[in-house]
């Protein structure tokens, strides 16, 4: 299950990731926020991350108007490797080597046809499990 969560500057693109995950059938909890009136981002960063460090959520996805300030919140969550990614290429490295498990998006950086591209392939790549990699991810959780 994938845990999903925004502010209301990530909201109408939220809505679109959600869409998605629908039309692929793919679980999701939406933990908010639900309108575009303004709130605090750091409530659904960590409310996405708290899902995923205890096991409710298998990864989370978490949007913003830049994606930097969710993620930092959520980044603040132990066991959670939240990676802000505006490319392919950063979603699909971020999950073979840093095993990232929450993804970060900024609703104000990219559009809806990118994101969807980008959450894609965060969603289908698999941790490579070499050595090297391993050995980083352990010294970042300590």
């Amino acid at each position: 299950m994938i845990a999903i969560g925004s502010d209301h500057g990530g909201y109408q693109l939220k809505q679109e990731v959600i869409k998605y995950l629908k039309e692929k059938n793919i679980e999701y909890k939406d933990v908010g926020c639900y309108s575009t009136e303004s709130c605090d981002y750091p409530e659904f960063g960590k409310s996405v991350a708290n899902l995923v460090a205890n096991g409710t959520c298998d990864k989370g996805i978490i949007i913003c108007g830049t994606g930097i300030g969710i993620s930092i919140a959520a980044n603040k969550v132990k066991g959670v490797r939240a990676a802000l990614c505006h490319d392919c290429f950063s979603a699909q490295a971020t999950r073979e080597h840093n095993d990232a498990n929450v993804l970060a998006m900024g609703a104000r950086v990219i559009g809806p046809g990118l994101a969807i591209k980008i959450v894609e392939t965060f969603l289908q790549t698999e941790f490579s499990n070499e050595e090297r990699h391993i050995r980083r991810i352990r010294q970042i959780e300590e």
